[in-house]
């Protein structure tokens, strides 16, 4: 059971338990090992990928992590030159392996529904195979957060599907979509446009990831 209240749901229920610990002991990585996989995965690394989504954010932009696990996303960024790194997880096991990682980072135990900071409050927001683990019915609400905290840009990699696809994930259902999550964002929100997307195949199979990044627009 969770350690500190949250909203309630199936999703929270099961990550911060036994299997959200299962689930980070599988992928302990170092920024090095997250680089590899992404290569054999992808035939690119992560930090090839985010130096090209980032080039227009500034090293002392503000930057909040939503669901950073045990940190692996979030230490790359630091190894790159950004020092302003935010980031929350629900799962306290994984916090707890994050925090000496990212001594200088803030982190917090929250989730997606309940983002614990003011509006507009970073200059960027993003996500890496956490909105894959939202209930569509729960989506419109962490998107919302995700927006609300945005003083600018929006960030994602995601699973990627023309078409909402729930995916039966290590003998369980309803924890794992796809979808086109780029167009979800555009959707709910009128003065936000898509400034860049790449859709990356894998190397040895027929799916397809997306990153994308977002930008808040004046009306």
């Amino acid at each position: 059971m969770p350690s500190k209240e949250f909203i309630d749901t199936d999703q929270i229920r099961t990550w911060t338990g036994d299997f959200g610990r299962e689930y980070t002991d599988r992928n302990a990585q170092s920024s090095a090992d997250l680089d590899e996989f992404y290569r054999h995965t992808y035939g690119i690394s992560r930090r090839q990928l985010n130096e090209s989504f980032l080039r227009l954010i500034p090293k002392q932009a503000r930057i909040l992590e939503v669901g950073c696990n045990m940190g692996t996303q979030l230490s790359l960024l630091n190894e790159t030159g950004y020092s302003e790194l935010y980031g929350i997880e629900i799962q306290d096991y994984a916090l707890a392996l994050a925090q000496p990682r990212l001594p200088d980072a803030e982190l917090r135990q929250a989730s997606a529904l309940s983002i614990p900071f003011p509006d507009q409050h970073f200059d960027l927001v993003f996500t890496s195979g956490v909105l894959i683990h939202i209930s569509p019915s729960d989506l419109p609400k962490a998107l919302r957060e995700i927006y609300r905290c945005s003083r600018c840009w929006i960030w994602g990699f995601e699973y990627y599907s023309p078409i909402p696809t729930e995916i039966f994930y290590r003998g369980h259902s309803n924890l794992l979509w796809k979808m086109d999550y780029a167009s979800r964002y555009l959707q709910e929100f009128s003065d936000l446009a898509l400034v860049k997307e790449q859709r990356t195949p894998y190397l040895d199979s027929e799916n397809v990831d997306s990153m994308f990044l977002l930008k808040r627009v004046e009306d």
